[in-house]
């Protein structure tokens, strides 16, 4: 949940203000931009209005989509000014409450690692990768990190490779191997007076800065506006000239399809699919001082949502729902389907 931006071009301090300020505009997505204001207080140096932020999020979980997320985030926090006590009676709750999204499991477990609890991080990778990664021969993007930094862990403590280190091997893309990368005497190299040991750790260190981001980026998608059959409809009863633009519900899922195929076909990445509702678009439209007749507003209307955090990777993982809102998979039903 790092903010990817190169920390040299960014008033954190700012940055993190404007996401608060817009949390408060967008109540629905105070989740995600509030994690992101959080991320900016820390990288700021304020950890404490970070945790302010952490417990105000909290102080509703139940309406929170990654409650876990959010207490991994908030235990990382707290330990890296000092409150360790409280970051590991949160980091043994989550344990306890074995989530199933990745995140938290690694978030922790780095926590844990970087404060040489290394032992104890690699029971937790082990424990996520355990949980995840039982129904599947080809892990999810999501659970790599869990991997990774398994694999990494190990091999700081001298284990021998076991089949998690090798299928993390396997995964891995980097030109740099992860036995290279994770390779404990490395820090000894960059003593070293030798400049092709130098060369040859700052090409290692490269290579492991671009995993990282890849890892850690969350790229802003195309995004393609989704209406529910019931949003719209009242869309159309509201502003009937939009009906020239959604001539039918069949047609417009038809036309999402196919307009994401042909933009992944001529080499468009970072695909998305966002939905609508009236209410959500009035306002966009209010605060445009535009009518929601205008069908211009509606790309920027789908833009506006993506960079709130709305969007949904397009095509859905394998065995996924369709993301027309169907109880099929995507394979049963347009992803099925020729165009």
């Amino acid at each position: 949940m790092r903010p990817d931006t190169p920390a040299e071009n960014v008033d954190h301090t700012a940055e993190a203000a404007r996401l608060e300020r817009t949390a408060g505009l967008y109540p629905e997505d105070a989740e995600a931009l509030l994690l992101r204001a959080a991320a900016h207080r820390e990288l700021s140096g304020d950890r404490p209005a970070a945790t302010t932020l952490y417990d105000r999020l909290l102080s509703d979980a139940a309406s929170l989509e990654n409650p876990h997320l959010v207490r991994a985030l908030k235990a990382s926090n707290l330990w890296e000014y000092g409150h360790e006590a409280e970051a590991r009676a949160i980091i043994e709750g989550l344990r306890t409450a074995a989530p199933r999204d990745p995140a938290p499991w690694v978030i922790v477990a780095e926590a844990l690692e970087s404060h040489d609890e290394l032992e104890a991080a690699e029971d937790t990778f082990t424990q996520g990768a355990r949980l995840l990664l039982t129904d599947t021969e080809l892990p999810p993007p999501a659970t790599h990190p869990l991997l990774y930094g398994r694999h990494r862990v190990r091999r700081l403590r001298g284990l021998p490779h076991d089949h998690w280190d090798t299928l993390a091997d396997t995964l891995h893309t980097s030109p740099v191997t992860l036995d290279e990368l994770h390779d404990p005497k490395r820090v000894w190299s960059l003593g070293s007076d030798n400049p092709a040991e130098l060369a040859a750790e700052i090409s290692r260190l490269r290579a492991e800065l671009g995993a990282y981001r890849e890892a850690l980026s969350r790229p802003f998608p195309v995004a393609i506006l989704h209406w529910p059959a019931h949003e719209l409809a009242e869309l159309l009863a509201a502003y009937p000239a939009l009906s020239a633009e959604y001539p039918s519900h069949e047609t417009h899922l038809s036309t999402i399809e196919s307009s994401l195929r042909e933009l992944a076909a001529s080499g468009t990445a970072n695909l998305g699919i966002v939905t609508g509702t009236v209410p959500s678009y009035e306002a966009f439209a209010a605060s445009e001082g535009a009518s929601p007749e205008d069908t211009t507003l509606l790309p920027q209307y789908a833009t506006t949502l993506a960079a709130r955090g709305r969007a949904l990777a397009w095509p859905p993982q394998r065995g996924a729902e369709c993301w027309c809102g169907a109880p099929r998979t995507y394979e049963a039903c347009h992803g099925g389907r020729e165009g």
